[in-house]
């Protein structure tokens, strides 16, 4: 091919993509969209292993977060259709009386909650929930119906913001939808507030029950980038097709999105495969700006999404000498170049 066939070609592509035309259907697309409430500004909540020493919600306000995740965990074994939850084992701040006592801090200070009950297991990701069996799936249901239940009750009983029915269940979004839609509607018979769900990030596009719910809520770990320190720029970008995408499930479910996690480790190449990044946090070399860079990326381009009702910050620890101790290299802005851009964002949101 010739240059100058070649030039022609990039100067008609560079008119197609930056005519007059493209970007006034592409504005008009948008404009319509009016944020109906404020930017939620949250932070998930580390439970503590033990009752509180001094008030936490004090530090969560000097970084002008508004809103926390409380988060109770169901546990459950590799195949098993069991699910064991609020029992002594578990740490305080996860059984009944530690999560009372959690909101009612919250409350007291302003803070609004969204109680966000999710499953764990050591050795299987929540995502692969999956059984071959029909009848091993009634099992795990009625198990599951079990467990967010009862936290749907106490959220009602203590007029609880937002709660979370599920978390990055993957299986059953799509196989189970008629399960999770009846779900849906006993919820809704025991409390009034306000519903969302938490879908990987790649599998929210798929989730078909969104119109039952109030927020489309995506944990928001989409791989970016695996430069070691990201640039803000090219992580704007590169944001831009992940946009387009959210844009067409709010354009198909006319539902504000949520990311019901968002939040990056203080480690190199943190925009990238943060899930691969974990197994191996404690050998990576630290690297604050990276983290805080991801951060800045993410609220400059959101923020200007009016389809985009903000999120929660994975993860908070309430308790000093733990974010001290393991926080390093974890997901935490706590003492790191992070918290600074965290309470800047949050302050002007």
């Amino acid at each position: 091919m010739s240059k100058y066939i070649m030039y022609i070609l990039f100067s008609l592509c560079l008119f197609d993509c930056s005519s007059p035309h493209y970007q006034k259907e592409t504005i008009e697309k948008e404009q319509h969209i009016q944020r109906k409430e404020p930017i939620m500004k949250g932070l998930s909540l580390v439970a503590p292993p033990r009752p509180f020493i001094k008030d936490p919600m004090i530090e969560i306000q000097a970084v002008n977060a508004d809103w926390i995740a409380i988060i109770p965990y169901g546990f459950f074994r590799e195949n098993g259709t069991d699910i064991f939850f609020n029992v002594s084992q578990q740490w305080w701040g996860e059984r009944e009386e530690g999560i009372i006592k959690s909101i009612q801090l919250a409350k007291k200070s302003n803070i609004k909650v969204m109680l966000k009950p999710q499953l764990w297991s050591h050795h299987t990701w929540t995502g692969d929930i999956d059984f071959k069996k029909g009848e091993d799936w009634k099992k795990w249901e009625n198990a599951y119906e079990k467990f967010i239940l009862f936290y749907t009750n106490l959220a009602d009983s203590l007029k609880v913001d937002m709660l979370c029915v599920g978390t990055e269940i993957k299986q059953s979004e799509i196989k189970r939808a008629t399960f999770w839609r009846e779900l849906i509607q006993k919820i809704k018979n025991k409390y009034q507030g306000k519903l969302t769900y938490a879908a990987n990030w790649d599998s929210y596009l798929h989730v078909p029950f969104w119109d039952d719910l109030d927020y489309i809520g995506v944990d928001a770990y989409f791989p970016l980038d695996e430069t070691k320190t990201p640039n803000i720029q090219t992580l704007k970008n590169k944001w831009k097709k992940v946009h387009q995408e959210l844009l067409g499930v709010y354009e198909k479910f006319n539902k504000p999105i949520l990311f019901t996690e968002f939040g990056y480790l203080s480690v190199d190449g943190c925009a990238g495969k943060t899930w691969e990044l974990e197994a191996k946090t404690h050998q990576l070399p630290t690297n604050e700006k990276a983290q805080a860079n991801a951060l800045a990326a993410l609220f400059d381009f959101f923020s200007q999404q009016k389809y985009w009702q903000g999120g929660f910050l994975w993860k908070w620890y309430p308790y000093e000498g733990n974010y001290q101790e393991r926080g390093k290299n974890d997901y935490t802005p706590q003492k790191k170049e992070a918290e600074k851009i965290l309470r800047e964002w949050y302050g002007k949101m």
